[in-house]
């Protein structure tokens, strides 16, 4: 299996273990150079956003992965989480339907977690 594809598999893992809502794998290898997937999912209040982001980030590093950059940890309305490889953004859900970023990358193919599972 490719780097990329287990990343977005432990990431989509590490949410779902924490009860992330409406969880996303878009692959953008066709469409963009920043990552291979982008991971979006939501949490229903600021400390569950935190339990989120704080799991992908134990679980990948776990694997070996390194986290290049994260942004906005401190408002729990939007945290992006940069491994390289792949991009996870875990949202509230008001920001999640403002910024509506499946929309953004309608031109990536949205993917189900069993492609990914080995």
């Amino acid at each position: 299996m490719n780097q990329s594809k287990e990343m977005a598999r432990i990431a989509y893992n590490a949410l779902n273990d924490k009860k992330g809502e409406d969880i996303r794998i878009i692959d953008i290898t066709g469409v963009s150079v920043l990552a291979d997937y982008f991971i979006i999912a939501n949490g229903n209040s600021d400390s569950q956003v935190n339990a989120l982001v704080d799991n992908v980030e134990e679980e990948l590093h776990k694997a070996g992965y390194t986290l290049r950059q994260r942004e906005g940890r401190s408002s729990g309305n939007w945290v992006l989480l940069d491994f390289g490889d792949i991009i996870v953004h875990v949202f509230d859900k008001e920001n999640r339907l403002f910024y509506d970023l499946e929309r953004i990358w309608q031109d990536g193919k949205s993917v189900s977690a069993e492609k990914l599972q080995l």
